[in-house]
């Protein structure tokens, strides 16, 4: 199943989208990047010059928001994004 859903954060709208596999993968993109949870690959984002954040154990958009950024990156750094900051502040970023 796949649900694509708009998140409100922060007064802004975002796009989420959840594919039901074993575990979900979860993603919101933002205007110039993406929270992602650990499905993501670091490497490809790094390879094509995305700007990604990756929380990781994450379950749902709220979980993603209320997590912390485990890995991010060139692109997400640039812009300000940090390991440490929960995924609300990467989000405000990206």
């Amino acid at each position: 199943m796949i649900i694509i859903q708009q998140l409100e954060v922060g007064g802004r709208t975002f796009l989420g989208v959840r594919i039901e596999l074993g575990a979900p993968l979860l993603l919101i993109k933002g205007e110039k990047g993406y929270l992602g949870c650990g499905y993501f690959s670091l490497d490809a984002a790094n390879n094509i010059g995305d700007a990604l954040a990756i929380v990781r154990g994450v379950s749902s958009f709220d979980d993603m928001l209320n997590s912390e950024v485990k890995e991010i990156s060139e692109k997400a750094r640039e812009l300000g994004v940090k390991e440490g900051m929960n995924g609300r502040e990467a989000l405000m970023r990206l």
